[in-house]
């Protein structure tokens, strides 16, 4: 449950980044047209197909939806599938499952966040990983392990609760 707000909490920044600029009226007598301001999640996009993200070391005992995952190197896979139910603010092709892939065999699957590079700013204020890389961080006060992996023009967020 913990997994789905902190999902829902990150893509409704998001959203409400995009929707919150507000533009100022035109002045009486000016004819210029009001700019085009950014968009986020309307325009983000993420690969459709399932692909390998890379591998990463976790280094202590967490879960993944609900279950046990032991504390060692997976490779990281995102599939293709949606997360469901949808949590309000939410992109559903911005929200995919991923697996825990070790020896072949799926050791466990969890929620990922996606975020466009462009839109990284908006909800993490971490240095991200160098292009192609990934980190696996300890989150204050002990009850998360963020995965967060950069891959084609991607940011994936996952966080495990320990």
């Amino acid at each position: 449950m913990k997994q789905w707000v902190i999902a829902g909490t990150m893509a409704g920044f998001v959203a409400l980044a995009g929707s919150v600029q507000a533009q100022k009226p035109a002045a009486q007598g000016d004819t210029r047209a009001p700019k085009q301001q950014p968009t986020t999640t309307s325009e983000a996009t993420a690969p459709d197909a399932a692909m390998a993200l890379g591998t990463v070391r976790i280094p202590k005992a967490v879960k993944a939806d609900g279950k046990p995952l032991a504390a060692g190197t997976y490779q990281v896979r995102l599939t293709a599938d949606q997360a469901k139910p949808e949590a309000v603010g939410t992109s559903e092709k911005l929200e995919r499952w991923v697996e825990f892939v070790q020896k072949g065999q799926v050791k466990g699957r969890e929620v990922v966040s996606i975020v466009p590079q462009a839109e990284a700013k908006l909800v993490q204020k971490d240095t991200p990983p160098a292009a192609g890389g990934s980190k696996v961080e300890m989150l204050k006060g002990g009850d998360y392990v963020r995965v967060w992996i950069n891959k084609s023009g991607n940011y994936y967020l996952i966080h495990l609760p320990v």
